[in-house]
Order: structure tokens, then C-alpha cells, then sequence
């Protein structure tokens, strides 16, 4: 017998230590690289904000880069991977890497055919302007995506409008640089007192309006086809039409068209430090209405966007910056609206201009340490010959992702008339 557990031991030490000593070999190796890679698609969670994967996970992902290979993190990260993307398998393979003792890392995710997500992208509360908001069911067949969606905004426009989206995108059109999407919205409008009441002000002789008196339309309707490209990994542009009709207010006129070329690009650059992430952002959106697209309105609308985030730890400082530019005659849902829950909150973009602007600036500078968070915007919007009158607001409150409560006050001589948000906002 003692024979016996002299063997088992011997064994079992020797089981152990081979165990040990593929441990060890492991753990000699250098990751390289680190790449995600789906069913036609693939991501660098170092180079790319994929929106696929939450941007914690992605960091925790693209870390791995620089360190000591440990196939007990990539079974974890494997594991959440599966969870984040409700994946039916997540793999990690190790391949040898460009460099002796380095390896690169592919995570091979296998999504299920089919699944349905439903969204809430917006619902928020303004005690100005009242509440807001959109709900999205979208089922994925593999790389097709189809999306309807319910929605009420009286917070992004002028006016408030109603009813339905429905979109297609395809993520992967021959190669994961290439998208495409075809969306159809119908909207019925509202119009709040202080834009009717603004509208006879600006009628000039002959008459004729200017591009903020246009006719009022009681709905709208829209088609619009997109094709994006990702140039480089930080880097995509996207073209496009957008055919909108609008149904006048008045029975007896007749209905416009409000067609557009569409353009636009997208930057993204992240930086990791050993204690510091800088994060870039940059966009550009360009439309174009045109009489060659058989519209009424010829116009063209540019709008800029950059913003700029330092993190360290659980603290974040944020600077975003946005300018817009309208010229020649445009309907009122393209005008530019200050005044709401992302831009010169505080303000109440009736009492700022209810027909909106064509020229536009804006600056929002915000700290947040954990949850809590707190911000200054200022900014102005007004039409072309206009005195600008710049404005500023304050405010403080709490977020967690897109969730947030807030209180804002708009800095002016003699009131203090505060703003209360809750709500989340993509």
C-alpha cells in the first residue's frame, strides 16, 4: 500500500509540474497585437471604437498589448466578450507573432443567425419643454439589421415631432469597410406659440419670406440612402440622399420637397497612457438642397464638431466645441437650435430664437469625477446680419453612462431660473 501512494504522489507532483511549466512557458511570451474577429467583421480594440463592445471592455482588451501573455485573462476577457455581444461562442487563439517571444492574440467571435434588441436611445424630461422621446426594436440575421422604431422629440428641433423610423444597414458590404443603410421616417409636427407668433415678424414685401418663414407643414416625410466607408481605422466618410416631402399646414397648398445630398466624415483617435487616456473626436455633415434632386429649397448646411476628453482615474475632463452655417433657404427643421438638453442647457431655446438660426456657435466645457458631474456651456445662435448675442449657463448632477440628472442655470441679470433634466441620451 505504501507503494501505491508513493506512486499517486509521484504522480501528482508530476502533473503539477508539468502544469507549472506550461504556465511558465506562457507567461514568456509578449502579446503583440490583439484583434476581434466576427462573422465578417473584425475590430482592433487598440485602434478602433468599435460600437460593437463597450468602451471599458475594449480598453481592458487593447491592454493586453505590451504585457505578459496569461491565458487565464484571455479566458475571462473570452467570457465577457460572449455576454457584451451575446455572442453563442467567443474562442481566443495565440499565434506567433512578427518578433521572437511575442504572440498575437485573435479572439474568434460567432454570433447567433438571428437576434432582437430593443433600445432606448432617448427619454428624458425637461421642465421646460416637457418630456422626450424614442424606443428601437432592431432583429439581426447576420450581418442585416432591421429597425423600428416609435419616437416623440420636442428637444432636437424647432418643432416637436412624431411617429415612426424604420431603417436597414448592412455592416459588411463585401468588406468590413463598407456599410450601407436606407432609412424611412414619417413625422407629424407640432408647433409651439412662440414660433407662430415669430413667423409674421419676419415676411417681407412681395410676398415672400425669408429662409425662417417658410411654410409651415404639418408632416414630413423622409427616404434617405447612405454608404459609409472607413478610409483608415480612424478615419470614415459617408454619401448620401436625403428626399423629404413636406405636407403644408394649409389644405390648399401645395406639397415641397426638401431634397438633399448628404456627406460627412468621422474621426476618432484614442491615446492610452500609462495613467492618462486622451480621446479625440471630430465630425463633419454636409447637406446639400438642390433643384437637380427636384427640390423647392436650395440651400446648404454644414455643421462641425470636435470634442476633446482627458481621463485619469475616475477623473474626466471634456471640452466640445460646435459650429453650424446655413446658406441660402432652408425648411425649418434644418435650422439651429440652442437651448436644450445637450446644447446651452439652462436655456430655453423658445425664449433664445423659436425660429431657430443659420449661423451657430457653441462651447461646452464639463468635469466629472465618478457620477458626478459639472459643466458650462456657452454659445450663440442667430441668422446672417444679426447682432450675436452670446450666452452662458451652469449646472451640476449626476450621470452613470447615458443616464443623467441635472440642474442647470442660465446666467442673466436678475433671474435665477433654473432648468431640471433627467433622463438618458445617446
Amino acid at each position: 500500500m505504501r507503494y501505491v501512494w508513493a506512486c499517486l504522489l509521484a504522480g501528482g507532483l508530476l502533473f503539477a509540474g508539468n502544469q507549472d511549466s506550461e504556465t511558465n512557458v506562457n507567461t514568456r511570451y509578449t502579446v503583440e497585437t490583439v484583434t476581434i474577429h466576427g462573422d465578417g467583421w473584425s475590430a482592433d480594440p487598440v485602434a478602433d471604437r468599435d460600437k460593437r463592445i463597450s468602451s471599458p471592455l475594449r480598453r481592458e482588451i487593447a491592454s493586453l498589448v505590451g504585457e505578459k501573455l496569461n491565458p487565464s485573462t484571455l479566458d475571462d476577457l473570452a467570457r465577457r466578450l460572449r455576454k457584451e455581444l451575446h455572442a453563442r461562442t467567443v474562442e481566443h487563439h495565440v499565434l506567433r507573432g512578427k518578433q521572437p517571444d511575442y504572440v498575437q492574440v485573435v479572439f474568434d467571435v460567432t454570433l447567433r443567425p438571428t437576434r432582437f434588441d430593443v433600445s432606448v436611445p432617448k427619454f428624458l424630461y425637461q421642465n421646460k419643454q416637457g418630456w422626450s422621446g424614442a424606443v428601437e426594436g432592431t432583429a439581426t440575421i447576420h450581418q442585416n439589421g432591421f429597425t423600428f422604431g416609435l419616437i416623440s422629440d420636442g428637444d432636437e428641433l424647432v418643432e416637436r415631432y412624431s411617429g415612426i423610423e424604420a431603417r436597414y444597414e448592412n455592416q459588411h458590404l463585401g468588406t468590413d469597410r463598407a456599410r450601407v443603410a436606407f432609412e424611412f421616417d414619417s413625422f407629424h409636427e407640432q408647433w409651439n406659440g412662440a414660433t407662430l407668433a415669430a413667423l409674421p415678424s419676419t415676411a417681407v414685401s412681395g410676398g415672400t419670406t425669408d429662409s425662417a418663414a417658410s411654410d409651415l407643414y404639418r408632416s414630413r416625410e423622409n427616404f434617405q440612402p447612405t454608404l459609409t466607408f472607413v478610409v483608415a481605422r480612424p478615419f470614415s466618410v459617408s454619401f448620401g440622399a436625403s428626399f423629404e416631402r413636406l405636407d403644408p399646414e394649409e389644405s390648399l397648398a401645395r406639397t415641397q420637397a426638401a431634397n438633399a445630398f448628404l456627406a460627412g466624415a468621422t474621426f476618432h483617435q484614442e491615446v492610452e497612457g500609462a495613467e492618462y487616456q486622451h480621446n479625440f473626436n471630430g465630425t463633419y455633415d454636409l447637406r446639400m438642397g438642390t433643384r437637380a434632386l427636384g427640390s423647392d429649397f436650395s440651400y446648404g448646411r454644414h455643421r462641425w464638431q470636435l470634442r476633446y476628453t482627458l481621463t485619469h482615474g475616475k477623473h474626466m475632463l471634456m471640452d466640445e466645441a460646435s459650429a453650424g452655417l446655413i446658406t441660402g433657404q432652408a425648411p425649418l427643421f434644418e435650422r439651429f437650435v440652442l437651448g436644450n438638453s445637450t446644447m446651452l442647457r439652462g436655456w430655453n431655446k423658445e425664449d433664445i430664437d423659436p425660429l431657430g438660426g443659420n449661423r451657430m456657435l457653441h462651447n461646452s466645457v464639463e468635469y466629472r469625477y465618478g457620477a458626478f458631474q459639472v459643466f458650462y456651456d456657452s454659445g450663440a445662435v442667430w441668422d446672417s446680419g444679426q447682432t450675436v448675442i452670446s450666452r452662458n449657463s451652469i449646472g451640476a448632477g449626476l450621470r452613470q453612462g447615458p443616464f443623467f440628472i441635472a440642474m442647470a442655470f442660465p446666467l442673466r441679470d436678475g433671474k435665477v431660473l433654473p432648468v431640471f433634466m433627467v433622463g438618458m441620451n445617446y
